[in-house]
């Protein structure tokens, strides 16, 4: 049944039960039938699940057989520190999750934990899980609404549905049915209804539940919530490919090695058969990156530190990835692209009178140090109009105090208030909609002339109407006269006649100064801005085009008209809309996911529970600090501290370069173990003990890390935000990456090779340790040319002096393991001589000039091309 088209009394008989309520046996018997009106709690994992899920990993796998074979072998500091990386790598991916469950308390809170309610007649307070369908509560302003409910009465009651509908001024509510044949109505526009998790902010009201727990709007969205599964950001799928690919090359490769050294060393018997097996590891934990994925999460995490200082607080790390990659932003309107705070920005008449007369017929009220105004969005905006011309609420009440008033109604669209001044004399004012004002005005005031409203002057006032109407303003009018007493009936009937028509007031949801600049950079950056709201068509339009987001009203589409259009013709269609509104929750899914369906990634702005199925959709949701609610905040990937637009531009900025960053660490280290394994390789053909695991290891996790860390602290390149979003599906090798790591991998290889025969002529372990030197300053040197994957570091015009301390401490560890006595016997290592040291540091600073040489001729090539 479709309430909002059914008269009350047809509700009431279709939920059994009776504007007196239900009796006792009735509640209890609903209780057990439909549970207790709460949202259902989602499923948690345990700490121990999350911690082994992070075990799946390929790469994690082959890391922990490793270490099993190396304990079995006997070389126990091999497999305590290859499991103290595979437990570092589980620990920081368990800390990352959790989000969901959060998301649906945080829904659960927002409903009352009382609720008036009248059963067998008396009015009583019960708790709001224990409300049924078929109970009648009653509403006032303050009170939040318990459940789903048909209206059966409705005093001046206004509702604060921002956080359902999207929408910044509160509903005006009644109880008549709406008119048969419009079938299809939007959230916001069914006057009759109120929901769980809104609130009253005006008069009262009482309503025939239809809908608890679950079963509400507001469980709706739960349900889509606890549906909505997280997908791979693209670095997290860009990292489990490369996982994949290298995981296999390394058991091929193991296994290779394995059985040709077996093969070449007379068979599997002897010996030598667990020394090739150990080689088989070394070659294993060479091709493996061990501190690729704890380099990522450094990396990403120092980067939301930077962006908590910009106002972006980054609830999950990989979201800084994505926001550099993303091509759509869909942002909500109200409170993320405008200030959600009606303002006075169109006036017609005498502005003296006319503010007096708007903040004296008025219930909101300035706090005690004037600071804010409490009261209903639009009285509040007409509060503050007054106060910024000099005009003091509280001050005009003290000369002019309320001695009566007619309130508010949705009927007649008017309020009325009569006041006494100094002298005695009492005056009358009444605000309300400009045409149902002018129909109770007989005279108007002109030039501080009061005058008789002719036709001409009436048209004047409603050409002005019109042309504030046209700029999607909400205008109101104000009127007033003199009484010579005050009348025996205080009604609208006695009071709203032969009025003295005072001017008009045009108000609207400003737009934030810094949204429009804001827009600007994300079109320069190749990053389509999309409005999507719960507010009017026309008034989404008008913001829309004051902001540069749509330039016509054909690139506007409301949510009935959404509705119209099929899944598939809606995935070819979306590129030509930018504005969506008066749509629901599911449509903001929608509009996210045809956008995701083009391969286009997507984030998406909000603050309400209604954009939290759509936050959490999107590939990175954004939502805000202050005016966003538990719920909206929970599901995000990322909050903004300041509620400024203009804060995601920053951020999109600082996650290209954090992206541009991580793909000169992982060149970085893939280059290394490229070098590792294709020294290894060639040396077991030679029959030539080259590493151990253990030196394997410290060059991977200590002598690489430091500055692969440090690389993700290069500032921007100049142009990052002129360049068009990189492609979901572009691979982290394109733009000649691979090429890159193959020609750097083998040139390192080849200089540890040379250091390694030098050595080798005087000794086994002279040759080990001059290979162990130079590879490990090879990486040192090279994190120099890794500043930047195109440009000579010679050219660079920033400094980056954490990466000159990484080199300094990887130098200093590297000798010290070859020269502090006790620790080379752990390493297998001997003290060079100084001529050794000077060899083995010399072959390992060429990869400079290599580097910079290739750098030269591809930049050459390019410019030619």
């Amino acid at each position: 049944m479709k309430y909002y088209l059914e008269e009350a009394d047809a509700v009431l008989a279709s939920q059994e039960t009776a504007r007196n309520g239900l009796d006792a046996g009735q509640a209890v018997h609903r209780l057990e039938k439909y549970g207790l009106n709460r949202l259902a709690e989602g499923k948690k994992k345990t700490v121990i699940q999350r911690f082994f899920e992070q075990m799946k990993d390929p790469m994690v796998i082959v890391l922990i057989a490793a270490a099993v074979v190396s304990g079995i072998a006997a070389e126990i500091a091999d497999a305590i520190i290859i499991l103290m990386v595979v437990v570092l790598n589980s620990v920081l991916g368990v800390v990352q999750e959790g989000k969901a469950e959060k998301a649906i308390e945080a829904l659960a809170r927002m409903a009352s934990p009382y609720s008036k309610v009248r059963r067998n007649g008396h009015v009583s307070h019960i708790k709001s899980e224990e409300i049924v369908p078929g109970d009648i509560v009653l509403l006032e302003a303050g009170d939040a609404v318990p459940a789903d409910m048909r209206l059966i009465e409705a005093s001046s009651l206004k509702i604060e549905e921002a956080s359902l509908t999207g929408e910044s001024v509160p509903s005006e509510k009644s109880s008549h049915a709406i008119a048969e044949g419009e079938n299809d109505i939007p959230l916001g526009d069914r006057h009759n209804m109120a929901y769980m998790g809104t609130s009253v902010v005006y008069g009262r009201g009482e309503g025939v539940v239809v809908e608890t727990g679950m079963n509400t709007e507001m469980g709706k969205i739960a349900e889509i919530l606890s549906r909505t599964e997280e997908e791979k950001t693209p670095l997290q799928k860009t990292l489990a490919g490369l996982s994949r690919i290298l995981s296999i090359c390394v058991l091929g490769i193991s296994v290779f090695i394995f059985i040709f050294g077996v093969l070449q060393s007379g068979g599997f018997t002897g010996g030598h058969v667990l020394e090739m097996f150990l080689l088989a590891i070394s070659l294993a934990v060479a091709a493996i990156p061990e501190g690729l994925v704890a380099v990522v999460t450094v990396v990403l995490s120092i980067g939301v530190t930077r962006m908590s200082k910009r106002n972006a607080i980054i609830r999950k790390l990989t979201a800084v990835e994505t926001l550099g990659c993303t091509q759509v932003i869909c942002s909500d309107k109200t409170g993320t692209l405008t200030q959600n705070k009606m303002t006075v920005v169109d006036t017609f008449g005498d502005a003296a009178r006319l503010a007096a007369a708007m903040a004296l017929c008025n219930d909101a009220e300035l706090s005690e140090d004037r600071s804010e105004v409490i009261g209903e969005p639009t009285e509040s905006a007409l509060v503050r109009y007054a106060y910024e011309l000099g005009y003091v609420k509280d001050e005009l009440e003290d000369k002019t105090p309320r001695v009566a008033d007619a309130p508010f109604d949705s009927m007649r669209k008017m309020m009325s208030t009569i006041h006494r001044d100094e002298s005695g004399k009492l005056v009358q004012y009444t605000k309300g909609a400009p045409d149902e004002l002018l129909k109770i005005c007989s005279h108007m005031l002109l030039d501080k002339d009061i005058i008789p409203l002719t036709d001409e002057l009436r048209q004047r006032v409603l050409d002005e109407n019109k042309r504030m109407a046209g700029k999607a303003l909400r205008v109101l009018g104000a009127a007033e006269k003199e009484l010579g007493m005050l009348p025996e009936k205080i009604s609208p009937e006695a009071l709203e006649k032969d009025m003295t028509f005072i001017g008009l007031t045009g108000m609207i949801d400003p737009v934030r100064p810094e949204v429009k600049p804001a827009i600007e950079e994300c079109r320069a950056a190749g990053i389509k801005p999309v409005m999507i709201t719960g507010d009017h068509r026309d008034t989404a339009v008008a913001i829309a085009r004051e902001l540069g987001i749509i330039e016509d009203e054909s690139q506007a589409l409301t949510g009935t008209e959404l509705g119209q259009i099929s899944d598939e013709e809606f995935e070819k269609s979306v590129g030509k809309y930018a504005v969506y509104a008066r749509v629901q929750p599911e449509h903001k899914v929608r509009i996210v996911s045809a956008w995701k369906k083009n391969n286009m990634i997507t984030a998406m702005t909000g603050d309400g529970v209604n954009d939290a199925p759509a936050l959490r959709t999107a590939d990175i949701g954004v939502g805000m600090g202050i005016t966003g609610t538990d719920v909206s905040k929970n599901v995000s990937d990322m909050v903004l501290s300041d509620d400024n637009f203009a804060s995601i531009v920053k951020a999109v900025e600082e996650g290209r370069r954090i992206y541009d960053n991580i793909r000169k660490a992982i060149q970085f280290l893939l280059s290394a173990n490229l070098s590792e394994v294709l020294a290894l390789f060639v040396a077991t053909l030679l029959n030539f003990r080259l590493f151990t695991p253990i030196h394997i290891l410290w060059i991977n996790l200590v002598t690489d890390t430091f500055p692969a860390i440090a690389l993700g602290l290069e500032e921007a390149e100049p142009d990052i935000m002129t360049k068009p979003p990189r492609k979901a599906d572009e691979g982290i090798f394109a733009g000649g990456m691979a090429a890159g790591v193959i020609y750097q991998g083998i040139v390192v290889a080849v200089l540890t090779l040379i250091s390694f025969y030098i050595g080798f002529r005087q000794s086994q372990i002279t040759g080990m340790t001059m290979a162990f030197l130079t590879l490990s300053l090879c990486e040192v040197f090279h994190s120099l040319n890794m500043r930047s994957r195109t440009k000579s570091i010679f050219r660079l015009k920033t400094r980056n002096k954490v990466l000159i301390g990484a080199m300094i401490l990887s130098f200093v560890l590297t000798l010290s393991v070859i020269y502090i006595p006790g620790i080379n016997t752990i390493f297998s290592l001997e003290a060079l001589s100084l001529t050794n040291l000077l060899i083995g540091s010399g072959l390992a600073v060429m990869i400079i000039p290599v580097v910079e040489t290739a750098k030269l001729v591809v930049s050459m090539i390019r410019k030619r091309n």
